[in-house]
């Protein structure tokens, strides 16, 4: 559990390190201060981190200094930390439950203070902590861990003890033992959903995520068939399968920021790669000049991200804010665009989508806008065709694709999804492949 305040303190300052990988090379100091109503961070690399032939740039706002620097956030929903380690806060859900163990604990210890942003980012168990970073105390010991030979993050065999715990918190029946199962094991993927980290059939990091009891359709089978077919539409995406507990599927998404023996591969989302404040509108141009000097493969990543805005309108994907796009840090100060995640086919809603595609064109709303901005994705006509081909053939196959055994969803239950591929707009891709 993460040590939460004793008292409501006004003014504190916490310091803690911040390391990097599963061998936790210190990287630098973080300072979380609290003045009354006003709280911030501060940040200064260790001069060893600066010096070291391996150093790098953890965060896009962040100089290569050993002065410290100091965190304001632009807008009160913004966080209160340097950006990639934003990146590594939980998500609402996971907000959600640690935010109901303490109030559980103050029930029982009035003296405890409210939490503050720096108990939301300490509660993240650190084996499943997105990325590389991590945190330590002053004594040495890497918040949220347990000791060599144990283990935080459950298997697969303990999946359905984890709906069953998810569930509860959801109808607000939640035990205290229920919050100490689920409490620090949600991530900063995936939004307001029910979720949770467990190591998958094969003993690798993966994420669970629950259908919630006010979905009205099959929405963790929906987005396993939106992964598989992002797949056959030449997409990098996520891994994902179906489990069955209790005749309830569960969505396994297996983590891509981990490599071979549990090593951490760095991550920052889109939104950090552009230091964007979430109160603002952004566009992917400007995704694109940012991944001009940062990525290493600059025109595989934005011909390959063009691929994903296309296959997100023809499945009205609409949730396509910037914290749904990742960055795998590769070495040599470069960087890779990660694995597609978080696709989900939404029938009620509008394809118009919530990050613009450029700053002049606004949402993307149609295919002929799409394609009238490829040639920035470094794309001329006919390579944009071909994609557009490619991802025309896997979308015309989601009945196919849904029904096999991979997905398994009914004929009933892909019907409440035809608004969702079914439209006029895949019409004209149709249109725009045959050529």
């Amino acid at each position: 559990m993460v040590a939460f305040a004793s008292a409501p303190a006004q003014n504190t300052k916490t310091e803690l390190d911040v390391c990097l990988g599963k061998v936790g090379m210190p990287v630098g100091k973080l300072v979380f201060v609290r003045n009354g109503p006003r709280m911030f961070s501060q940040f200064a690399y260790f001069q060893s981190w600066l010096e070291d032939k391996e150093t790098f740039s953890v965060s896009p706002d962040l100089v290569s200094t050993p002065v410290y620097q100091t965190r304001k956030p632009p807008a009160r929903e913004d966080s209160r930390f340097f950006l990639a380690m934003g990146d590594t806060e939980p998500d609402a859900w996971g907000r959600r439950v640690i935010s109901r163990a303490h109030a559980k604990r103050r029930q029982d210890d009035r003296s405890l203070g409210a939490l503050t942003e720096l108990d939301y980012l300490c509660a993240v168990d650190d084996f499943s902590r997105i990325g590389a970073l991590r945190l330590r105390d002053s004594r040495g010991t890497f918040l949220q861990s347990v000791q060599a030979g144990k283990r935080a993050t459950p298997p697969m065999l303990e999946l359905e003890k984890m709906l069953v715990s998810s569930q509860a918190v959801e109808r607000g029946t939640e035990t205290a033992e229920d919050l100490r199962y689920l409490q620090g094991k949600g991530t900063s993927l995936g939004g307001m959903r029910p979720k949770c980290s467990i190591l998958d059939e094969h003993g690798f990091l993966a994420l669970g995520k629950f259908p919630s009891i006010q979905d009205e359709r099959n929405v963790t089978r929906a987005e396993v068939l939106a992964l598989k077919l992002a797949t056959l539409a030449g997409i990098n995406a996520a891994d994902a399968h179906i489990s069955v507990v209790q005749n309830i599927p569960v969505a396994v998404i297996r983590r891509f920021d981990r490599a071979a023996q549990d090593s951490r591969i760095p991550y920052m989302s889109g939104a950090s790669l552009i230091q964007a404040s979430r109160m603002n509108e952004h566009a992917y141009t400007e995704v694109l000049d940012q991944m001009k000097g940062a990525c290493a493969n600059y025109v595989d990543d934005a011909r390959q991200l063009w691929r994903r805005l296309v296959f997100n309108h023809l499945i009205t994907n609409v949730d396509d804010h910037l914290q749904n796009i990742g960055f795998l840090y590769m070495g040599n100060k470069q960087w890779q665009l990660s694995p597609a995640f978080d696709i989900n086919p939404m029938p009620e809603k509008d394809r118009e989508s919530k990050t613009w595609l450029s700053e002049d064109t606004g949402p993307i709303t149609s295919m002929a806008q799409l394609m009238s901005q490829s040639s920035r994705f470094s794309l001329n006509n006919d390579q944009a065709l071909a994609i557009v081909q490619q991802v025309v053939a896997a979308v015309l196959q989601w009945r196919k694709v849904g029904q096999s055994a991979d997905v398994g969803m009914t004929s009933q239950e892909l019907s409440e999804f035809d608004l969702a591929f079914e439209h006029s707009d895949l019409d004209d891709a149709k249109k725009l492949a045959a050529r």
